[in-house]
This record gives C-alpha cells, sequence and structure tokens, in this order.
C-alpha cells in the first residue's frame, strides 16, 4: 500500500512524499521576468517545509502570452538561465524536486500589458479579458509558438530544473486548443478532439527529440462550466492522448477563467474584486453594491467547494498508466491519506494551503495538525493581479466567509 510520507517517483524524480505544491502565480519576477530573492525565498520555505515537489507559478514562453498580474515569470530567452539556475540550485539544497510551469496565456492576458494582441485558437472574445477579440491564430504562428515552448523546455532543462510542466488548463493557450468551447477551428488544428490536441502533441513530439527523458508533466482541465466546455470524457480521450505522445504525468484540475472560481472554489471575495481587478476601474464606486449582486450571480464557485476534482482524476487514473495528480479543495490529511494509500490518485497537489502555510507538509508528517488553516476566502487569487503573492486571511477575510 502507498503511503503519504514515503518516498516516491515521477518519472525517475525522487520525492520525498506524495504531497506537491501546485502552480501558483506569485507575482515575484523582476520586470524582465526573472525570478527575484523574494520569490527564491518563498520556495526555500516550501522545501524546508517538506513538499514533496514544487511546481512553479507559469513562466511566459513568449511576450505576447506574458500574463498581465503582476511581475510574472518569463522563460522565453536564454538571458532567464541564470537566475532560474540559482533558484533551482537553492530548492535542492533542501532536497526537494522543483518544476517549471511554462505557458502562454492566450486570450487570458491584455494587450495592454504585454504590447501585442492577444491571440487564441480562434476569434471568440474571454468574457472575463473583454477588451479585445482574439486574434486567431495562423498555421505559421501555431508552429512559431511550438518551437517556442520546445525552446522553454530547453532552457528548462539548462537551468537545473527537474522537470517541466505544460498549463494546458485554465483557459490558457493549449487549454484553449484543446477546449471545443474555446477553439471553433475546422482546420487541422481544431474539429475533433485529436486536432485539438495536437499542438500539445507537437510540442511534445518535438521536445522529446532535443530534451530526451527529461521529464515532462502537463496540467489538464477535466471539467468546464460552459456547456461545449471539456467534460470528463473528452478528458479521459486528451489523457491517452498524452500518455502516448510521451508525457510523465497529468495533474487534473477544472475551469477556465470567464467561469468564475470554479477552478478556485470557496467565497466569493468582492472587495479584493473592487480593489483589485482592472475591469473594476472603469465603474464608479456608487454602482458596487449592484455590480457586485450582478457578478457573484455569475462568478460565485459552484459545489462541492472540497475534493471537487477528484472524482474526474479516479477517472482519468483508470485510463492511463502514468501518474496522476489531483488538485482542487484538498484540505485534510485524512482526505490526503484516503486518496493515496486506496490509490485513487497517485499524488495530491495544493496551492492555496501553501500560501498561508509554506510549512504544512511538515506539521502534517509531525503530527502537529491535521488540516490546513486556509479558509477559502480566494483573497489571496484575486490580489496577485496586483500585488505580489500572500495570505490575506485575517479580519477583512473573514468577515467575507461569515457572509
Amino acid at each position: 500500500m502507498k503511503s503519504v510520507f514515503s518516498d516516491a517517483e515521477i518519472a525517475g524524480v525522487k520525492l520525498k512524499n506524495r504531497i506537491i505544491r501546485s502552480a501558483t502565480h506569485e507575482g515575484m519576477a523582476d520586470k524582465n521576468g526573472s525570478p527575484t530573492e523574494m520569490l527564491m525565498k518563498k520556495y526555500e520555505l516550501l522545501a524546508r517545509g517538506e513538499v514533496g515537489a514544487i511546481i512553479t507559478g507559469y513562466a511566459g514562453v513568449q511576450q505576447d502570452g506574458k500574463c498581465s498580474f503582476h511581475n510574472s515569470l518569463m522563460i522565453d530567452n536564454d538571458s532567464h538561465i541564470k537566475s532560474f539556475q540559482e533558484m533551482t540550485r537553492r530548492v535542492h539544497e533542501h532536497h526537494t524536486a522543483i518544476f517549471l510551469q511554462v505557458a502562454h496565456c492566450g486570450r487570458q492576458t491584455r494587450s495592454k500589458k504585454t504590447g501585442f494582441p492577444t491571440v487564441a485558437p480562434s476569434p471568440i472574445r474571454d468574457n472575463m479579458y473583454s477588451e479585445e477579440i482574439p486574434h486567431a491564430l495562423s498555421e505559421a504562428e501555431i508552429n512559431e509558438i511550438i518551437e517556442n515552448f520546445v525552446l522553454a523546455i530547453e532552457r528548462t532543462k539548462t537551468a537545473g530544473f527537474d522537470g517541466v510542466q505544460l498549463h494546458a488548463a485554465h483557459g490558457y493557450l493549449l487549454s484553449s486548443f484543446l477546449s471545443p468551447h474555446m477553439n471553433k477551428r475546422n482546420d487541422k488544428w481544431g474539429a475533433n478532439t485529436e486536432n485539438r490536441f495536437r499542438i500539445v502533441g507537437e510540442i511534445l513530439r518535438q521536445a522529446r527529440a532535443r530534451v530526451g527523458e527529461f521529464p515532462i508533466l502537463a496540467k489538464i482541465n477535466a471539467y468546464e462550466k460552459s456547456k461545449d466546455g471539456i467534460k470528463i470524457d473528452e478528458a479521459v480521450k486528451i489523457s491517452r492522448y498524452l500518455e502516448q505522445a510521451g508525457c510523465d504525468g497529468i495533474e487534473v484540475s477544472c475551469g477556465i477563467a470567464e467561469e468564475g472560481f470554479v477552478t478556485t472554489r470557496g467565497n466569493f471575495p468582492f472587495e479584493m474584486i473592487a480593489t483589485n481587478n482592472f475591469k473594476m476601474e472603469k465603474i464608479p464606486r456608487l454602482l458596487y453594491p449592484l455590480v457586485g449582486l450582478v457578478i457573484k450571480r455569475t462568478m460565485a464557485s459552484p459545489e462541492p467547494h472540497f475534493l471537487y476534482n477528484l472524482d474526474h482524476a479516479e477517472e482519468i487514473k483508470k485510463n492511463v498508466n502514468i501518474p496522476v495528480i489531483v488538485v482542487g479543495g484538498i484540505r485534510k490529511l485524512e482526505d490526503i491519506k484516503n486518496i493515496i494509500e486506496n490509490e485513487r490518485c497517485d499524488f495530491v497537489s495544493m496551492s492555496r494551503p501553501f500560501i498561508i502555510e509554506p510549512n504544512l507538509v511538515k506539521k502534517f508528517k509531525e503530527a502537529r495538525q491535521s488540516e490546513s488553516k486556509c479558509i477559502n476566502c480566494n483573497y489571496c487569487s484575486v490580489g496577485s493581479e496586483k500585488h505580489p503573492l500572500k495570505c490575506y486571511c485575517g479580519t477583512i477575510a473573514q468577515k467575507d466567509t461569515n457572509r
């Protein structure tokens, strides 16, 4: 029987337990996208806290795919390698594995931030980032993006990371190719699951030719709220394609930005949205109460708020032979033990709990705590649009949870 705190492996990478820090946007890069001392110290805290592995916040593979949130990472040129090497060195001193998540934000960014038009598989306006209709990518542009993902993976290997994770979830570019809700193409990059997967498959195929057995993971959606979005049957197909293409492990998540708090479920943090979201800047404060009621109806998270990806992750695990990682509403050690010891999934990953308690795994292991202190206020996920990542749990957050 597998144990939560026993040694484990993903594609030959040794992990000291089966609890992973899931990718989280930290907003702690410098103006060019290289990691800062603040970010390195955050990862050192996680490593000292005995997390099994760290998956970094997303790093952009080219400038038009840069995140519009505060100070995001980039891996779009070789100038970033040296600082990433220092970061991986410091994490490895604590015998902790670290994977770089690479991404292109697609239509979920802003040209005012990137300096370039937003792009997507199809020219469909995003309801969250509604300032512009994205440009539909041409064949040449798609091939350029594939090449830039491959180059990013090569840089990741050179920088000393233990592996890389392709961000193909949450509505970003690879996710938008996979989803029938966002991909309405009728060429070889759309129209059916096999074609929608093609861009991810090409990245894996071309990367394998250049980085060999270097571990490559992927994060995907198993559920999207939109009627024409990904559901579990299609997610299973995508997972099989990933395995066939040489992917080493799958993290199972859900939701896209325009669907609201589907990915990070819990309370609806309107006070934080009002002061941090770029769309609120144009709305008179007098209208905030009305606006709050309207957007809560469309953006508030669905039930359940805990373990909401587990059933889907279990179904995917039944259909592939590579490790499956489940994320989403995992807060209790009892639940983690149930997932691992009953082999419902191979690993669990968490994001928000590690923001408030980077040493949570150590507390679990030493029986000092059996549940995260995270109250699911979602202030952290909204606050990171304009500020470095932190936990806002306190008076204003507690007020929000008691509504």
